[in-house]
């Protein structure tokens, strides 16, 4: 009877313990969405809706007079993104966007590496301030550096004045459609050179220092340690750096606008600033249509370079 009787009793035992567990992971995923509602809620008004909004936008004819009575609006389908490309404005900024991101992101993560590798070589007394002094203009106030930007490339600042110390005649920097681009460009690397390298001095730190080591036993000098142990190590943080400094110019705002407000000429004007003045001039639906398009820039730039991080590593 006892052997009969034992599985019985596990039997019974174990339904009340099934159903405790279960009442308590239910009680676990109910905590862990009423923490996740708050910022469910957030992402739901300030992100989700708008953005459907902006996409329905996008799709209709919608002017500034048309918000008094929005249901007037006609559906336009795709025309507005027809449009876009059909404006030689908007393709000449995509190309003046596409020449911010081809040099401002190589140029950008040069200057990033070469500082890391040159504060991650021993300099230990000074890396500390030294990278302060790097990562500074990228805290520093946009306003007040183009401001800055803009008194010393005038065309009697303090470039000017330095190059004719030299015996040079200044050039008007920012007059010149020629020359007002590599200003632009300059100040966004400027910017923005601190990100990079504060991201590859930790890639640096992270590389296992007996490597180094066992290379230079094996004869290995510094350009080959450089070339076939830090740069292969490197690689998942270079592609990291190249989608973040790419997203950035490809949405590039703060520095022709404030610098030379997308002049002269509009030799120096992004989407971005794009999107900006047609929203300014009540084109809400090609504003959005616009924005869009960056949207779609910025996927499949950021999409190509995590497929080329997973292939590589």
């Amino acid at each position: 009877m006892t052997t009969t009787l034992a599985p019985a009793t596990k039997r019974a035992t174990a339904v009340p313990k099934t159903a405790a567990h279960k009442a308590s992971r239910a009680r676990r995923t109910a905590v862990a969405w009423l923490f996740l509602a708050p910022f469910g809620l957030v992402f739901l008004v300030y992100t989700a809706i708008p953005t459907v909004a902006a996409l329905a936008l996008s799709l209709t004819d919608i002017r500034g007079a048309d918000l008094r009575t929005p249901f007037a609006v006609d559906f336009t389908g795709v025309d507005n993104y027809l449009r876009l490309f059909q404006d030689d404005t908007f393709v000449r900024d995509i190309l003046n966007t596409a020449l911010f991101v081809a040099v401002g992101v190589p140029l950008t993560m040069g200057i990033g590496f070469t500082l890391a590798l040159a504060l991650n070589s021993g300099i230990s007394r000074l890396r500390g301030v030294l990278r302060t002094v790097f990562f500074a203009p990228v805290v520093t106030n946009v306003v007040a550096v183009a401001l800055i930007w803009q008194y010393a490339f005038h065309i009697d600042g303090t470039v000017n004045k330095l190059l004719g110390a030299v015996g040079f005649a200044g050039p008007n920097w920012l007059d010149d459609p020629n020359l007002a681009m590599p200003v632009v460009i300059l100040l966004g690397v400027w910017r923005n050179f601190g990100i990079a390298m504060v991201l590859f001095l930790a890639g640096l730190q992270a590389v296992p220092r007996d490597v180094y080591e066992a290379a230079a036993l094996d004869g290995a000098g510094r350009w080959r340690q450089l070339r076939h142990i830090t740069l292969p190590l490197l690689l998942p943080t270079t592609l990291m750096v190249s989608v973040l400094l790419t997203v950035f110019y490809l949405q590039v705002f703060d520095e022709p606008y404030l610098l030379t407000g997308g002049g002269p000429l509009g030799s120096t004007e992004s989407v971005a600033l794009y999107t900006y003045r047609q929203f300014g001039a009540g084109e809400f639906g090609m504003s959005s249509a616009a924005s869009f398009v960056t949207l779609a820039l910025v996927t499949v730039v950021s999409v190509v370079q995590f497929r080329l991080l997973r292939s590589r590593t």
